[in-house]
């Protein structure tokens, strides 16, 4: 299946990430609505050769002056960049920032009607002041309070924003615009819509909006903590901390589904039903970059309203999210970024002693890799739950793919349908694999010597006593780790209903 028949079919049933998936979703053009707290970010730059007079405190000569929409504002921008038709709801101020906001926000293609202006509003701005890339000072100016008849004035227009949308996106960062008669309108709204959006939650605290019974929230770690009334650790045990209380996080924010996004820790998602979902980040050494938590929020949003499945959005969300740790300032991602960078996978397969110098590094570090192998053909939702948990049994997961001559040894000569560079570009660009090579050896018993991984692991449809890499990896003193099997869910099977003309079938 070439990618063009494939970005021609159901996106329901797509897990892979690949460069024409960006635009495939562009195409959908689902119509979204977020509504909340609107920003104007400024961002300016010059430098500093002395002190002041009246303190020890730098004097910054600035050169330049950018302003960039924030906050829900970034977000709705991000949407608009993906592909999607937005409109924005809030309230800004008549003053020069709000006017600098509304054409920014126009000029982008973004629906303004349901943005509100009124005389006694303050329109919240956040400047940045930087010298030689790094951030010296923020100065905050915004609202002490939301005018009563501001928030009336919205509460009046939020049934005809929400009215005939494919997903409406909650913003509510604490300023007050989403509070008491604005919120009860959203709940009432969307809780008599004939054919409901899908609706996210994007708030610091997300226990008033949980009468809303989302579709999906998504605090950040700190939200988290305080929802769980924990202070949670740094680094990636907080993952095993909020997993620990995933049922209260669901319960708390009354969501579907709560993604928790953990910045250079990636994601992990908590559907109500059970199981989990996880991201890793590539992070960037941070100076100037803002707004990447917009960013996600946007890809995941447009993605599952487009008909992703939630997996597959939440891992697009968090390759979208890597793009903007990149970029200065308060910035977008695109549709043509998130294809490029997609793309730039392509030729990320290691040669074998390249790859072993690059494990010898991470050793030296203290880190555990993870070795696992296969043919992932046709990626299916059994690969991409599988390489999601032996991720979390290491620090490294390297994907050995079998090579195309190894494929079809094994499958037959009309396999695979994909080819190896196809194969290893797709499986790389998930963000729970770190590395990816091939083999076309029979077994991948030299590579675990090679490398010797700390774990080897393998689908459950296996024993380690069936394995023949298992005395290979027990040589090389690691373990064998036998993960879930998903039934249903072959490669096969999934190759036999497109050669039959079938579809996903019920429950697929």
């Amino acid at each position: 299946m070439s990618p063009a028949d494939a970005s021609a079919g159901d996106l329901a049933s797509q897990r892979a990430l690949s460069e024409w998936l960006p635009r495939r979703l562009a195409a959908e053009r689902p119509a979204i609505t977020v509504i909340g707290d609107v920003m104007l970010d400024g961002w300016w730059s010059g430098t500093i050769e002395r002190l002041c007079r009246e303190a020890p405190a730098p004097v910054v000569d600035v050169a330049a002056r950018d302003f960039a929409p924030g906050g829900a504002a970034n977000t709705a921008m991000n949407l608009a960049a993906l592909g999607a038709r937005v409109a924005v709801a809030g309230i800004i101020g008549t003053d020069d920032a709000g006017t600098t906001l509304r054409r920014k926000l126009q000029d982008a293609g973004i629906d303004v009607r349901h943005l509100l202006a009124h005389p006694q509003m303050v329109t919240t701005t956040k400047i940045r002041i930087s010298s030689g890339g790094q951030v010296m000072l923020r100065i905050d100016d915004s609202a002490t309070s939301v005018p009563a008849e501001a928030l009336a004035a919205l509460a009046a227009v939020v049934r005809a924003a929400v009215d005939h949308q494919d997903a409406v996106l909650v913003c509510d960062y604490g300023t007050g615009v989403l509070a008491g008669p604005v919120r009860a309108a959203i709940i009432e709204a969307l809780g008599q819509a004939e054919s409901r959006p899908l609706t996210v939650v994007d708030a610091h605290d997300p226990r008033p909006w949980a009468p809303l019974r989302p579709d999906l929230a998504t605090p950040n770690a700190q939200e988290a903590g305080r929802l769980l009334g924990l202070r949670l650790p740094e680094g990636p045990d907080r993952v095993t901390a909020v997993t620990r209380h995933r049922d209260a996080l669901c319960a708390a924010t009354g969501a579907r589904a709560v993604v928790v996004t953990l910045d250079r820790d990636g994601t992990v998602l908590f559907p109500a039903d059970g199981g989990t979902h996880r991201t890793w980040a590539r992070p960037a050494a941070e100076k100037q970059a803002s707004g990447a938590g917009d960013t996600f929020v946007a890809a995941l949003t447009l993605a599952h309203s487009a008909g992703l499945p939630l997996t597959a959005s939440l891992d697009l969300a968090q390759a979208a999210a890597d793009v903007v740790v990149h970029q200065p300032g308060t910035s977008v991602c695109s549709t043509a970024q998130l294809g490029r960078y997609l793309a730039s996978f392509a030729d990320t397969a290691l040669g074998i002693e390249e790859l072993a110098l690059e494990l010898e590094a991470h050793r030296s570090q203290g880190q555990r890799i993870v070795l696992t192998n296969g043919c992932f053909d046709v990626l299916h939702k059994g690969h991409t739950r599988y390489l999601n948990q032996a991720k979390q049994l290491g620090d490294v997961l390297v994907v050995a793919l079998n090579s195309d001559a190894s494929v079809r040894r094994l499958k037959g000569p009309d396999r695979p349908i994909n080819t190896e560079a196809d194969r290893a570009a797709v499986v790389a660009a998930l963000s729970c694999v770190d590395y990816v090579t091939v083999f076309d050896t029979p077994t991948a018993s030299p590579l675990i010597r090679r490398f010797r991984p700390e774990v080897y692991a393998k689908g459950g449809d296996y024993t380690p006593e069936m394995l023949e890499e298992t005395g290979a990896v027990e040589e090389c003193g690691g373990r064998v780790a036998i993960l879930d099997y998903v039934a249903e869910r072959s490669t096969s099977a999934v190759v036999n209903r497109i050669r039959a003309g079938e579809g996903a079938g019920p429950g697929q």
